[in-house]
């Protein structure tokens, strides 16, 4: 026996997507498979590794642990999303410039976390950081770089918005 489809519209890094899914669809396979934005990683699909973690109306959700039917009439903000007009986000260029990733499997969780991160406080120290991030998992790194990485990105936007 099928199950019903539902209709949601969902907007995605600024394009609005009406579309059929079954109730049980998760955001992260909506993501993936029907938008095609593979950037939404999926680790452990139990929420635990952030690898999944995409903004939705500004802040961190698993995207692995939500339904695409309950995103509906949501904005969602996934790593295709955070550059613009071509130029990386300042998060994007700090992981870049202070190796903040290895194999960049666990990097697009991490990036939209930090975005939530500085969006809340725009000049973290080096332990809220720590505790921004502690939802998401990395298993290459020891977490310095990554530190470093927000910490040069939340310089570099306040330095910006001196501008």
């Amino acid at each position: 026996m099928s199950q019903a489809y539902r209709s949601v519209e969902i907007t995605v890094n600024g394009l609005t997507y009406n579309k059929q899914v079954e109730p049980r669809r998760l955001l992260s396979d909506f993501l993936r498979e029907d938008l095609d934005l593979r950037g939404t990683h999926v680790g452990c699909e139990h929420g635990i590794c952030g690898a999944c973690t995409v903004l939705m109306n500004g802040h961190t959700v698993r995207s692995c642990l939500m339904f695409a039917v309950q995103a509906n009439g949501a904005e969602i903000t996934t790593i295709e999303g955070l550059a613009t007009n071509g130029k990386l986000h300042p998060l994007q260029e700090g992981f870049w410039e202070n190796h903040g990733l290895q194999c960049g499997f666990c990097t697009p969780g991490f990036l939209l976390s930090a975005c939530e991160l500085l969006e809340r406080n725009p000049d973290p120290t080096e332990e809220e950081v720590r505790v921004g991030l502690s939802g998401n998992m990395c298993r290459c790194t020891g977490y310095q770089h990554i530190v470093e990485s927000v910490l040069a990105a939340a310089a570099k936007m306040k330095e910006s918005s001196k501008s």
